[in-house]
Parts: structure tokens; C-alpha cells; sequence
């Protein structure tokens, strides 16, 4: 009983992974406006957004999907050219510094097109994604140093 239920627990989990590498897949061989297309009905969906702030909220998905697939491109190339060395405590530093400053300027642009209530709503699902997205590092269910707050 204890194999077919070890069996079964370590099946289910290479097909988790496998199904989250082909969803990365999937949306690395989208182009950046489809990636921005597709973001935005999802959050029209979830905020019930009008017209105009689709637009804006469309032209803020792809510049973002933009960014993403140029720093793509950038790390697949270091790793082709076996730059891919960790990078150092400044470098790090660097980069997380861009990317708070980076998530702190997509907040304000948020606030400034939603409403109050939609605001609320889009804060609560950046949380929960956020949420989402902090299990997936490595070292198990929990991230990388697992979720002592539990």
C-alpha cells in the first residue's frame, strides 16, 4: 500500500512539473503582444476594466512583455556563452533594486488608471500571485528556505 501510495504521490509530481514547463513554453513562443493581449482580458475579467483603461492598462502589459522578452534574450545568451557565472552580492543588489523600482512604477501607473475598489481587488490578487509564486523556488513545497510563518 505504502509503494502504490509513494508511486502515485511521485507521478503526480512530475506531471506538475511537467505541465508547468510546457505552459512556460507556450507563452515564451507567444510574441509580446499577445502576451499583453492575454494579460489584459485576464484582468478585464477579474476587475471588469471599460474601454479606456484597457488601452492603458494594454500599453502597460507590453511594455512590460517587451522588457521581459529582451531579459530573456539576455540570459539565454549569457548561458550560450558560458557567461552565466553567479553574479556577485553588488550585482544582485542591482538587479533587485531595479526590479523593486520597476514593481513600485507599475503600482503608481495602476492607481492612477483603476478605480478605488478595483485598486483594492488588484492589490489583493498581486498578493495572492505573489503568494503563488514564493512556493516555487527551489527546495520544495515551501521556496527555498521554506515558510517558517506557518
Amino acid at each position: 500500500m505504502k509503494k502504490v501510495l509513494l508511486a502515485t504521490l511521485l507521478l503526480s509530481g512530475v506531471m506538475g512539473i511537467a505541465q508547468e514547463r510546457m505552459h512556460r513554453q507556450a507563452m515564451e513562443d507567444l510574441s509580446a503582444e499577445q502576451i499583453a493581449t492575454l494579460h489584459t482580458k485576464k484582468m478585464t475579467l477579474a476587475l471588469d476594466l471599460n474601454e479606456e483603461q484597457q488601452a492603458q492598462v494594454q500599453t502597460i502589459h507590453l511594455e512590460n512583455a517587451r522588457l521581459k522578452k529582451v531579459r530573456m534574450e539576455e540570459r539565454k545568451a549569457k548561458r550560450e556563452n558560458e557567461e552565466a557565472d553567479k553574479p556577485t552580492p553588488e550585482e544582485r543588489y542591482a538587479m533587485q533594486t531595479e526590479r523593486l523600482d520597476h514593481m513600485i512604477a507599475q503600482k503608481a501607473k495602476m492607481k492612477d488608471i483603476l478605480s478605488e475598489e478595483q485598486y483594492a481587488r488588484w492589490e489583493k490578487l498581486q498578493l495572492h500571485k505573489a503568494k503563488q509564486h514564493r512556493g516555487k523556488g527551489k527546495g520544495g513545497p515551501h521556496g527555498k528556505h521554506g515558510d517558517r510563518r506557518r
